[in-house]
């Protein structure tokens, strides 16, 4: 094959891996080519508005595991490609020199052992960092069972590195990923959680100490392909971020790529689905939420109707309505239709003036949810007293159009959420 055809086949096996975002580092270019800005670099919008994007490609599609959700598995019939490490520094720099892309996402499959595959992957990135001087984002996939050594020296080239959970069980994981192992896995990642520590106490004495990994780790999970409930997944999620200090958890609906007896006869992703955990996620990650809060033993499941925190609020209605002009910001951070944005700013304006409800449409607050849980100047939008029945009605989100289409970070569930999940305002 030519180079545009491998190019080809590897760029378009790479979209199944969803784990890339922006980047949260800052490193300069000073005596190089390309910087990372903390605003964002990856194929998305930034917080000031800009438009990047990512080389995202695999190495090789070729790989010696035979993991039944995959499509690179070791027994599946596809064209396979390989880059060599030379080749994709090349490629890396003259997409960016012709304004194409401002970094590099690079994962691959598993040639020969984990090592060896680690090895390409470090000699790519080392080529663009000495040799083209290439100061912008890469970030790179970790190999399971790679050499410890191996994974820091990685860390050191990358501004985030990343290593797929995939599964969130260990009977899943032997089930489904038979030649991977849990422990060679998790183990890593606790190795980059320490290095990542130590490296910013380094940086904290000296400037001058290397940076390792500065935008953190983060990972992935795939939702449907095994039986597991959404508190197993987020329970699990809460523990990488309590315990792993992760930067990001993933969440991909399962795509069937195959026949296997093990995987379920879905008739398509689950992207509502995937789309609640995103939400659920970022009430852990932003609104102070716990686990066993958004889920418990009882209700194992969320509810596809509507988003977590409406469920949370619905399921604790006797702790509502509060005062928007003396609640806490902790309070106010559970009300739906408040954000993070929007309750620093009630909190800042309150301390101006008793606020309405006109200045809370004004400061960006969902009024369509939030009528329902707030008073403003000790009054009530809604006169009626709403029971959960009622309330679920008008929270519910409407039924999906025939013609079904995947869900992105710009497209709602249904009325003003568009708006709600671009600015995170749950």
């Amino acid at each position: 094959m030519d180079l545009e055809e491998r190019l080809g086949i590897l760029a378009e096996n790479a979209k199944y891996d969803v784990s890339c975002a922006s980047s949260g580092s800052r490193r300069e270019g000073r005596d190089g080519i390309g910087n990372a800005a903390s605003c964002g670099i990856c194929h998305s919008w930034t917080s000031d508005g800009r438009c990047v994007s990512l080389l995202k490609i695999l190495l090789t599609n070729a790989c010696i595991y035979d993991c039944s959700y995959c499509i690179n598995r070791r027994s599946n019939d596809v064209p396979r490609a390989a880059l060599t490490p030379e080749e994709v520094a090349e490629l890396t720099i003259g997409f960016y020199r012709r304004n194409y892309i401002e970094g590099l996402f690079l994962s691959t499959g598993v040639v020969r052992g984990p090592d060896h595959t680690m090895e390409l992957l470090i000699r790519a990135a080392r080529l663009l960092r000495e040799t083209h001087r290439f100061n912008g984002y890469i970030h790179l996939k970790l190999v399971p069972g790679a050499d410890p050594l191996l994974v820091e020296q990685a860390g050191r080239y990358a501004d985030r590195v990343s290593m797929n959970i995939e599964l969130p069980t260990r009977e899943s994981l032997k089930l489904l990923a038979p030649d991977k192992n849990r422990d060679a896995i998790v183990g890593p990642m606790r190795t980059v959680s320490g290095l990542i520590t130590r490296s910013r106490e380094e940086r904290r004495v000296s400037r001058k100490a290397p940076l390792f990994a500065p935008a953190g780790q983060s990972t992935q999970l795939i939702v449907g392909a095994t039986p597991e409930s959404d508190l197993q997944i987020i329970r699990l999620a809460e523990g990488f971020y309590n315990r792993l200090a992760m930067k990001r958890v993933y969440y991909s609906a399962f795509i069937p790529v195959g026949d296997s007896r093990h995987l379920p006869a879905l008739p398509g992703p689950p992207l509502l689905r995937e789309h609640r955990l995103y939400q659920a996620d970022w009430l852990l990650r932003y609104y102070g939420f716990a686990a066993h809060e958004v889920l418990d033993e009882a209700r194992p499941d969320l509810d596809l109707a509507v988003d977590p925190k409406c469920g949370w609020a619905l399921r604790h209605l006797h702790l509502f309505p509060v005062e928007v002009n003396r609640a806490a910001y902790e309070v106010l951070l559970r009300v739906p239709g408040i954000g993070v944005r929007s309750a620093k700013r009630i909190v800042r304006a309150r301390r101006q003036q008793h606020l309405s409800f006109d200045d809370l449409a004004k400061l960006g607050v969902v009024l369509k949810r939030a009528r329902f849980f707030l008073t403003a100047r000790g009054k009530r939008l809604e006169t009626l007293d709403l029971g959960e029945s009622v309330l679920r009605a008008l929270l519910t989100a409407p039924a999906p159009r025939p013609k079904a289409r995947q869900l992105s970070l710009f497209d709602g569930v249904g009325g003003d959420e568009s708006v709600s999940v671009l600015t995170g305002e749950l």
